[in-house]
């Protein structure tokens, strides 16, 4: 399974990774730096979205709207849970948690500086629990193919476009009205 985590780096690019998620895929709305109320319009836009294209939603930090929390319990929902290290999985599992995920399995723009686990520390982190495991941090699809033991993966900066790219809309020549 693919996940979106949302934060304010992805600015517009946002609707273009929403747009590219596969059905069934997951996305975790963050977004913690934007002002509540902001915070809040936003995530009903994404929330619609997600829903319209039958894409997997949690909330970090917000109202409960969509099918789970993420880093809360959520009775009758959907929870999934950060875990950095065992004891953080342990806590997950014991909170009630449905799914764990796991980092920063490579470096990150969002924890820079921060120790990573690597691909064999992060394998091991949960294996006891039953749970299902997302590889998060510094990931893309590329690096999650060589990895093993892990349901899924997730992304910030995989879901940006890179800037040696041009983004598609820059090779289209502007007509004139």
């Amino acid at each position: 399974m693919t996940w979106l985590m949302t934060d304010e780096r992805l600015g517009n690019a946002l609707w273009r990774a929403l747009g590219a998620l596969p059905p069934g895929s997951g996305v975790v709305f963050r977004h913690y730096a934007t002002p509540r109320r902001a915070r809040h319009a936003l995530l009903r836009r994404v929330w619609r979205l997600t829903r319209a294209r039958r894409l997997v939603l949690v909330v970090a930090r917000g109202p409960a709207i969509g099918e789970g929390r993420h880093g809360a319990t959520c009775p009758g929902g959907l929870t999934t849970w950060p875990a950095h290290d065992e004891r953080e999985a342990i806590a997950g599992w014991r909170a009630g948690a449905n799914m764990l995920f796991v980092s920063p399995i490579h470096a990150t723009r969002s924890h820079p500086g921060q120790c990573t686990l690597g691909a064999g520390q992060a394998a091991r982190i949960g294996t006891r629990l039953n749970l299902p495991r997302i590889a998060l941090g510094g990931m893309d699809a590329r690096r999650f193919r060589r990895l093993r033991g892990f349901h899924g993966w997730a992304a910030i900066d995989a879901w940006l476009p890179r800037p040696d790219q041009k983004r598609p809309d820059q090779n289209r020549k502007a007509v004139p009205r």
